[in-house]
């Protein structure tokens, strides 16, 4: 800005004016730093006269829900006093740079052993709206978890209109919604489930979804969700009905062979507030979708796309430097010299293009990082070994299908283009839903379908202008869906069936983004205070995992 000296005085004034403004305007929209202390304790809990004891943070389950602005910067320390070690992962954060904080046990860290802390740098990019965290060791995510709600950034709003009011509802809780009649309520859902995927409906009400994963969708409406663990979801509904209590149920959807899944249905009121006489019993949803209905599963992930708007934009990648075919599998795990109690002396394992991934003795990222060699392979396949028709009924397990353990990563470079197909399989009729989730970027679904993967045919089905931007995204049963991202946050990022049991079971590998060519495009230098690894850690100690590799 040009001052003239014969005006030097008055411009000198409008000049410091217009300074201030500036810094009170740009003091408006800076980021926040936040603090929260995490208690992670044994905790005793009466449901349905039954008393068991949890371990869960600060005393309550589902744990405290995290509320930041798009753009802050969250410090969460975690006091572990528990009997054995934890980590804590945030979900759907894109942590750029930052993967000594993303949480994942033996991948970026070792656990937090107890009687100690480790404080969590959250750094959050372009999230905005409902996400969660959760314990990422062992099975602890199942009482060990809360909601993230990441608000838009100040003097910024949703791209809907306001509403009234907003509830946080994760899932395995049950509670009355009190309502006002013409009033609109945000929804932010949270799938917390370990191992099942979930319906919700609202008895006599629309459901208008605005946002998955922590990123907006164009709106759908719609008269039921389904919802994978792992995912999460914001919702509009609009108390138009009459007066009454109706039940907000969650129910299961299984698509497996085995029927022995849980089918327990959870039940929540939406009760209205006014001068009525209560019924007798709450209305009942009569459209949500039965346990078994695959086609209403398929169907409702079918109708999710990117809002694509100026403000949200959709950058799909258009061209692809990498490209990998991944096949999720639960079969058979080869033991060495046939010394398993399963078929031919092998046992049940889960794995992708037939690698069962094991966690070594030290995390992946240290290891990388201090150029420590002997802690993992920088060799997974970016295909299977061999292909064939992977959704027949007649799969068993042989020698093209059995799967070796090893803890296999695939190297990147920064700034790659990639595309991977995934492929659900059927070996020893096992095929199932698999909600792949994957650390440190969100991705773009750009396809999906049923049967085996047509190289030919099935791109030519893609949306590369508006398809959904997600975290976590079920492949369908004897299906297939791609996803495509570019690689820009170097670090290493975990990638897994958001099932616990078949993550627990092998089916996981892991990304390692190298470095680009300056300071801004590389690892962030590690704290000094990283939880210890075991005898052969910089760090000391000597503790592991349940779920390591077999020497």
């Amino acid at each position: 800005m040009g001052c003239f000296k014969p005006i030097g005085f008055f411009c000198s004034v409008f000049c410091f004016a217009v300074l201030v403004c500036f810094l009170l305007l740009q003091s408006e929209v800076e980021a926040s730093e936040l603090y929260y202390d995490f208690v992670l304790k044994e905790t005793n809990f009466t449901k349905l006269c039954s008393t068991k004891s949890a371990l869960v943070v600060n005393g309550s389950f589902p744990g405290p829900v995290i509320t930041a602005r798009k753009g802050d910067t969250v410090y969460v320390n975690v006091h572990n006093e528990g009997t054995y070690g934890v980590t804590i992962h945030w979900h759907g954060i894109k942590q750029p740079r930052n993967p000594w904080f993303d949480g994942p046990e033996y991948i970026t860290q070792c656990p937090i052993q107890p009687g100690t802390n480790f404080t969590y740098t959250v750094l959050l990019s372009s999230e905005e709206g409902t996400l969660f965290w959760h314990a990422h060791s062992d099975w602890t995510r199942a009482t060990v978890h809360g909601a993230f709600v990441i608000l838009p950034a100040e003097n910024t709003t949703y791209p809907f209109p306001e509403p009234d009011h907003e509830e946080v509802l994760v899932f395995e809780t049950t509670f009355r919604l009190a309502v006002d009649h013409g009033s609109t309520y945000l929804l932010r859902l949270v799938n917390s489930v370990q191992n099942t995927d979930m319906f919700f409906a609202i008895a006599d009400h629309n459901l208008t979804l605005v946002g998955v994963d922590g990123n907006y969708v164009k709106p759908v409406v719609t008269n039921y969700l389904m919802i994978t663990p792992g995912e999460t979801m914001d919702i509009l509904v609009t108390a138009t009905q009459p007066l009454g209590h109706y039940y907000m149920l969650i129910s299961p959807y299984f698509d497996g062979q085995a029927d022995d899944f849980d089918k327990s249905v959870t039940s929540a009121i939406f009760q209205y507030n006014g001068n009525y006489t209560p019924p007798s019993s709450p209305i009942y949803p009569d459209h949500i979708p039965g346990f078994y209905d695959i086609d209403a599963a398929r169907n409702f992930d079918r109708q999710l796309k990117s809002l694509a708007s100026p403000e949200h934009p959709a950058d799909v990648p258009q061209h692809i430097t990498t490209r990998m075919f991944i096949t999720l599998s639960i079969g058979m795990l080869r033991c060495p010299n046939d010394t398993c109690d399963g078929p031919d002396g092998n046992r049940l394992a889960s794995a992708m293009n037939n690698i069962s991934f094991a966690n070594p003795s030290i995390d992946v990222l240290q290891a990388y990082y201090r150029n420590v060699s002997g802690y993992f392979e920088a060799d997974f396949p970016d295909k299977p070994p061999t292909l064939f028709n992977f959704t027949t009924d007649e799969l068993m397990t042989d020698n093209v299908t059995l799967s070796d353990q090893g803890t296999r990563v695939k190297m990147l470079n920064y700034n790659e283009t990639v595309e991977i197909v995934f492929q659900g399989t059927n070996v020893m009729n096992s095929g199932e839903n698999h909600p792949v989730h994957l650390h440190g970027f969100k991705f773009y679904v750009v396809g999906t379908g049923v049967g085996n993967f047509d190289n030919v045919t099935d791109p030519l089905t893609y949306n590369l202008i508006d398809p959904p931007e997600l975290n976590t995204f079920p492949v369908p049963k004897d299906g297939w869906a791609t996803i495509r991202f570019v690689a820009d946050n170097p670090g290493v990022w975990f990638m897994h069936c958001h099932y616990d049991r078949h993550m627990s079971w092998g089916m996981d590998t892991a990304f390692i983004v190298r470095n680009g060519d300056t300071e801004e495009t590389s690892v962030r230098p590690p704290p000094d205070y990283m939880p210890s690894c075991g005898e052969n850690s910089i760090y000391g100690g000597d503790e592991q995992s349940m779920f390591q590799l077999e020497e």
